[in-house]
């Protein structure tokens, strides 16, 4: 993978253990010549991994809407910032330049894309590894929901495994990189039972 978009909070949180997750992830990125597609923040999450990366010399690539391009977010160190007009076209932005997806802890605008790239994925409209790095547990619930959907018969089981999820970086990463994507099917409205 050349170039994988990350999504993550624009707050810190409260634990330190997640900004050293970020810290990790950004250290791997750069050691392994991957490149960083994310929001263009110079805050929180967002922040640390854009800066750990640009520390190190590797590629940063922002992606922010115009909305949000004011001087207290927007991060004036990455040199290559598209500006886009609205949420949803920096999805479609983001998804042609990247490889794969990782989801780190942070908020609403966080498990919106996480589950934007989960639902391309079920449609095969892209066929990208999806991963979420489940620092301290951070998912656990999230994922107790996801079994529960499947369980009542809202997700199929094979999709819920279009999901890639790790406790730590190197696990994650090795996983993406020997993930092989479903085989393609015209029939995507299969009765899940």
């Amino acid at each position: 993978m050349n170039k994988i978009v990350v999504f993550c909070g624009s707050s810190l949180g409260f634990n330190p253990i997640y900004k050293e997750a970020a810290i990790e992830l950004g250290n791997y990125f750069a050691n392994n010549t991957i490149g960083l597609v994310y929001g263009g923040g110079k805050i929180g999450m967002m922040g640390i991994l854009s800066d750990t990366i640009l520390a190190k010399e590797g590629e940063v690539i922002g992606v922010i809407p115009k909305l949000l391009e004011k001087e207290e977010v927007v991060h004036a160190g990455v040199e290559e910032m598209i500006v886009c007009k609205k949420m949803s076209e920096r999805k479609v932005i983001m998804s042609k330049l990247v490889d794969g997806y990782i989801t780190l802890p942070g908020g609403f605008g966080t498990l919106d894309e996480l589950f934007e790239a989960l639902t391309l994925n079920q449609l095969q409209i892209e066929q990208k590894p999806v991963g979420l790095l489940n620092v301290n547990g951070f998912f656990d619930a999230t994922l107790l929901q996801l079994n529960k959907m499947v369980e009542e018969g809202y997700i199929k089981p094979q999709n819920l495994k279009l999901l890639i999820v790790a406790n730590t970086v190197t696990e994650l990463m090795n996983k993406m990189n020997s993930y092989q994507a479903p085989k393609l099917s015209h029939v995507i409205n299969k009765v899940v039972r």
